[in-house]
């Protein structure tokens, strides 16, 4: 089957109707109006259907953007601010108005809701991404339907996810969610820009995200958003290389989530890896940035890339970045593609000391040896990035 195709497996749709643990996303485009005022009527639509999903026993988080736009309609700013204390004002502006709508509106339909505000930091180290996933498991338990945003008030560019896509994808990675819906102004991918070719034919499924899918998407959305299809492509690829199918569908059609769960052929679904990445696993592939880069020779690169092997300082070519042991690192073959990325044994310093070396010589170059490995595969995650699985 193409890897772009309209020739839909009933099987693809089918598994969304068992799906029990389940991401929405939605974006600026969809919640506001042309002059950034909250669209009501949508938000209640989409409310509602939120609320028959949780109904129906599956565990909802609503991944939710607007914080800005809120503020920026409340503040009567005709543009969206440029500097990131501007956006913090505004947000901080918007976020309460946001809050206030979605609780009055789930209250309405007998639901209380929860929020949590997090940026990359909560996710990246190892015991807040714990903290924050045990948050959003011990909400469920108590039948409250959590919303997450981003935390724009305090969030600056090194601890910033970037946008709310990024964010949705990381959140269904961490509480490996079954199902991440991405909710958008257009019906989904088109086999190009729609915009500029209107004759564009939709794709109903995807099986794997390849160079052509991503030169079709778009830059950044409206003036009141940060996103664009190329950053939903990009949550497809983190959310499918953990285990999560996607769909990345229009917002603004009538009771869409219901029929992307009733197994109807709405928006793009993305298909996930037929196995799902182990949390630790997730942690080190999606939500640590890595520290440095690990260039290797061919034979490691094949043993790593298609063995599943660990890497070895023989290796090992060359060293870029500083880093210290525990720290997450990025390994490129020869021709500097991102082959896996995982936690290192050793400091940088300590590495380009073993470049080349047999196992056994660690100790006599060091001093010591704690590991025969640079970097062991079970701490390694065979690179998303070029369409691998996990060993």
């Amino acid at each position: 089957m193409s890897i772009m195709s309209n020739a839909l497996p009933p099987q693809a749709r089918e598994g969304l109707k068992h799906a029990r643990r389940v991401v929405v996303k939605v974006g600026t485009s969809t919640l506001a109006d042309s002059s950034g005022q909250p669209n009501t009527p949508q938000i209640e639509g989409l409310v509602r259907q939120l609320v028959e999903c949780a109904s129906e026993g599956r565990e909802v988080v609503l991944v939710t953007s607007g914080a800005i736009g809120a503020g920026m309609g409340r503040l009567g700013l005709p543009a969206r601010p440029r500097t990131i204390p501007e956006k913090q004002a505004v947000a901080a502006v918007g976020q309460g108005l946001l809050m206030q709508m979605y609780e009055r509106l789930f209250e309405e339909h007998g639901h209380v809701v929860g929020q949590l505000l997090l940026t990359r930091e909560d996710l990246t180290s190892r015991k807040r991404h714990l903290n924050s996933r045990n948050t959003l498991f011990s909400l469920w338990r108590l039948g409250v339907i959590p919303i997450v945003n981003e935390n724009d008030t305090v969030a600056v560019d090194e601890i910033k996810f970037g946008d709310n896509d990024t964010l949705a994808a990381l959140v269904a990675s961490l509480v490996a969610a079954d199902l991440l819906i991405v909710l958008s102004d257009v019906d989904g991918v088109y086999a190009g820009n729609p915009k500029t070719h209107p004759n564009a034919r939709l794709l109903t499924i995807v099986e794997s995200i390849t160079d052509d899918i991503e030169r079709v998407a778009g830059g950044p959305g409206t003036r009141f958003g940060s996103g664009g299809m190329s950053t939903k492509i990009q949550a497809a690829k983190v959310a499918t290389a953990g285990g999560t199918a996607t769909v990345i569908a229009n917002g603004r059609q009538t009771d869409v989530i219901r029929a992307i769960l009733r197994g109807e052929p709405v928006g793009t679904l993305f298909v996930p890896q037929s196995e799902r990445m182990a949390g630790r696993k997730r942690w080190i592939a999606f939500h640590q940035a890595p520290l440095g880069r690990l260039r290797v020779d061919d034979g490691a690169a094949r043993a790593i890339a298609d063995g599943g092997r660990s890497l070895l300082p023989v290796g090992v070519v060359s060293v870029d970045g500083e880093f210290d042991e525990g720290d997450v690192v990025q390994v490129v073959d020869p021709a500097n593609r991102e082959i896996a990325r995982g936690l290192v044994n050793y400091s940088s310093v300590d590495v380009r000391k073993i470049i080349g070396s047999a196992s056994h010589e660690i100790v006599q170059r060091l001093g010591y040896k704690y590991y025969d490995e640079v970097v062991h595969r079970d701490n390694m995650v065979v690179s998303w990035r070029q369409g691998r699985k996990s060993p």
